[in-house]
């Protein structure tokens, strides 16, 4: 079965790929896959407005829709990015209503806008994430730790004689971690 992942809203910024658009971007909450949406002006300001906690002297549409809900004891449990054509994004949003679940087509952009108003999580397919995320520097950071952790592994089978020279080489080549590293691995071995 396609597994659902968490996304989180990061940025919002100008499209580069629509005039007058704004790309919505969501990151990949316990990974380092980013999602643009490419999303409208309106939709656009009233998710920048909630993300900075701004009230607006009289509700937007999208406050509008969250008050009448919840006056009406009605929940927005979560949101789901189910399909992809041709760049646009096609979500569902799950309601909770005494205690019935009722699921609504939406577009991306105003789902997105109200699970933030209702702090609701927000979900893609994995196989859409993987078609169409960019993949960030961070990503290349982790495989970077990853491979300086292994090293850190390999240091702990070195002998006594071989650390201390890695040491030297170390702090020769001003690497103070890797050498915090060694002289930590040299007082556990003496």
């Amino acid at each position: 079965m396609n597994k659902k992942v968490e996304l989180e809203v990061i940025d919002i910024s100008n499209s580069q790929a629509q005039i007058g658009a704004f790309a919505l971007i969501l990151g990949e909450k316990e990974g380092t896959r980013q999602l643009p949406v490419i999303i409208g002006t309106a939709e656009a300001q009233a998710t920048a407005l909630c993300l900075k906690g701004t009230k607006t002297p009289r509700p937007l549409t999208h406050d509008l829709f969250y008050n009448s809900l919840h006056a009406l004891g009605v929940h927005l449990l979560r949101v789901v990015i189910y399909k992809v054509e041709e760049g646009v994004f096609f979500s569902y949003i799950y309601l909770k209503i005494n205690d019935e679940i009722t699921r609504i087509d939406s577009r991306t952009s105003d789902a997105i806008a109200l699970s933030l108003r209702f702090n609701s999580p927000i979900y893609i397919y994995e196989s859409i994430l993987e078609k169409e995320c960019i993949r960030t520097a961070e990503n290349e950071i982790h495989q970077e730790n990853s491979l300086r952790n292994s090293a850190f592994e390999s240091i702990k089978k070195t002998s006594v004689n071989d650390l201390e020279k890695a040491l030297q080489k170390a702090i020769f080549d001003e690497n103070y971690e890797l050498a915090a590293c060694l002289r930590d691995e040299l007082k556990k071995q003496k």
